[in-house]
């Protein structure tokens, strides 16, 4: 880890070279983010957005760090990973959004 490794703005944490890492689009792209603002991410981190949020969701309130951190969800995370190493990761537990919507 070097002090030169990028700072993942979602959890706080140093993105060293040897990390799972991605680009998160503030604004999904099919939602009209294409060419839009990225910020770059732990992957675990990355995950954990698209597990909470729908696209819909991410477009219309979760289009900034501040308003993904201020999410109870996505906060728990946050505090939780934090005591990881940099370059941690795992399976994203819980799965997605939990059940699908009109379904009994």
């Amino acid at each position: 880890m070097s002090s030169a490794d990028p700072i993942c703005p979602l959890c706080g944490r140093p993105i060293p070279p040897d990390a799972r890492q991605s680009r998160h689009h503030l604004v999904p792209k099919l939602r009209g983010g294409k060419g839009g603002p990225t910020v770059l991410l732990h992957q675990i981190c990355h995950n954990e957005i698209h597990a909470t949020l729908s696209e819909t969701e991410l477009a219309r309130g979760f289009s900034t760090i501040e308003a993904l951190r201020a999410h109870p969800r996505l906060a728990a995370f946050v505090r939780w990973v934090a005591n990881r190493p940099p370059a941690f990761h795992s399976k994203t537990p819980g799965g997605r959004r939990g059940p699908k919507r009109g379904r009994a």
